[in-house]
């Protein structure tokens, strides 16, 4: 076997002392973590859990002086475990190739590390273990988390179906885009009944896609709404001041920590969805406030023409 196959299979570890440049560096390592973890984009993988093996390699810069035995001095192998359950409490995956990445940018926060090696396999999915392994370096300067405050915050505005229906809509719309705070709306299902399947978990994705059926109507009466479903996508027209209308079944079937309240109960998932992107605002038209919003609430009846 030659070397270079070899060490396509080999520990990460092995592939680190390969590629070692000129410049001296220490390594940290961890070897077969093992979580269980909801992850995978097959919906045989919803809902489930299934175990997960992570391989990590950290090259650092040595330290200058003696480490004197102090901890505080070097890259604790915590960081690497934190950083690697920070990524898999944040939401829920689809791809390795994607926890990878967020776990090798995550390690390369830390100043030491120079160069980290994450390898990733399931090892439930078949009769092998099943993964990713990617090679991330710290660039040209040192690298630093992007602050928290990047992405704006938005407000949340949730129109009811007679707000919907509204002569006031377009002139609500003018308002809240006029506004300099990036807008996200929301709307619950259609007053029409949505099938009923008989089993929560099929109700569930039912129900949802109803939501996502009237934010599709809502997006046909003014083109200036844009229904979206991913975090990225919302960041992006956050960013680029798009008026979106936030269609749910991506965000809250893949959150880590979802929602209590059942997709039916559309105002109460709209001050989830507020409080989960950390909105400043949500403001209810044409509906009764929900319970227990952990964000300002308000309301307004959806005769009124101007939003205060």
């Amino acid at each position: 076997m030659s070397d270079e196959i070899r060490l396509a299979f080999a520990h990460p570890s092995e592939r680190a002392a390969a590629m070692a440049g000129a410049e001296l560096r220490d390594r940290i390592s961890l070897r077969d973590h093992i979580v269980e973890v909801e992850i995978g984009a097959f919906q045989a993988e919803r809902d489930v859990t299934q175990r997960v093996s992570f391989n990590v390699v950290v090259e650092v810069a040595p330290l200058a002086g003696v480490v004197d035995d102090d901890v505080d001095r070097i890259l604790s192998y915590d960081r690497v475990t934190e950083a690697i359950a920070a990524e898999l409490a944040a939401e829920r995956l689809n791809l390795l190739e994607t926890l990878a990445e967020r776990v090798a940018d995550r390690i390369l926060v830390e100043p030491q590390a120079m160069r980290v090696f994450v390898r990733i396999e399931k090892l439930d999915r078949g009769p092998g273990a099943l993964g990713v392994e990617i090679v991330r370096a710290r660039g040209g300067g040192a690298v630093t988390q992007e602050p928290e405050n990047e992405t704006p915050q938005p407000r949340v505005v949730y129109f009811s179906n007679a707000a919907i229906g509204s002569p006031h809509l377009g002139g609500w719309l003018d308002q809240l885009e006029s506004a300099a705070q990036p807008v996200i709306l929301c709307v619950g299902p259609a007053d029409t009944a949505a099938p009923q399947a008989g089993q929560e978990k099929a109700q569930r994705h039912i129900d949802l896609l109803a939501i996502e059926q009237n934010a599709w109507k809502l997006a046909a009466c003014d083109p200036r709404g844009v229904v979206v479903g991913s975090r990225t996508e919302l960041d992006w027209a956050m960013k680029n001041g798009q008026l979106s209308i936030w269609a749910p079944s991506r965000i809250v079937l893949d959150a880590v920590d979802g929602p209590t309240a059942a997709p039916n109960a559309a105002s109460a998932l709209a001050a989830w969805f507020a409080e989960s992107c950390a909105a400043t605002e949500l403001l209810v038209i044409g509906a009764e406030l929900p319970e227990g919003a952990g964000v300002p609430m308000r309301a307004q009846s959806a005769d009124m023409a101007k939003i205060l």
